[in-house]
């Protein structure tokens, strides 16, 4: 069995999230933000595993966080690209700061 230093786990998690803020402030495309946000969730979900591997070995109480953000995550998605998609076929674009300057 391989093991990682939590130091290691932690460094990438942070790594992650703050790409994923980064992107979500940045980027002027609806799908990047959505990419953006589901990166800002899975670095949370490592950070379940990664405690509950180290401080509790014996339970599963991270491994059940971390799936429950993982289908929180996926109907998040569903959800988010469908208003996108219809948001595509009113305006026939999806950039963040033309769609907010646009009338109906």
């Amino acid at each position: 069995m391989i093991h990682i230093p939590i130091t290691h786990l932690i460094s990438i998690s942070t790594l992650m999230f703050f790409i994923g803020i980064y992107g979500f402030i940045t980027r002027k495309n609806l799908f990047t933000i959505l990419m953006s946000t589901e990166l800002v969730l899975n670095a949370g979900a490592l950070n379940f595993v990664a405690f509950n591997k180290y401080f509790y070995p014996d339970n599963l109480q991270g491994h059940f966080f971390a799936l429950f953000i993982i289908s929180v995550a996926a109907a998040e998605a569903a959800l988010a690209i469908a208003i996108i998609i219809a948001i595509y076929r009113n305006f026939k674009n999806i950039d963040a700061e033309k769609i907010n300057e646009m009338k109906y």
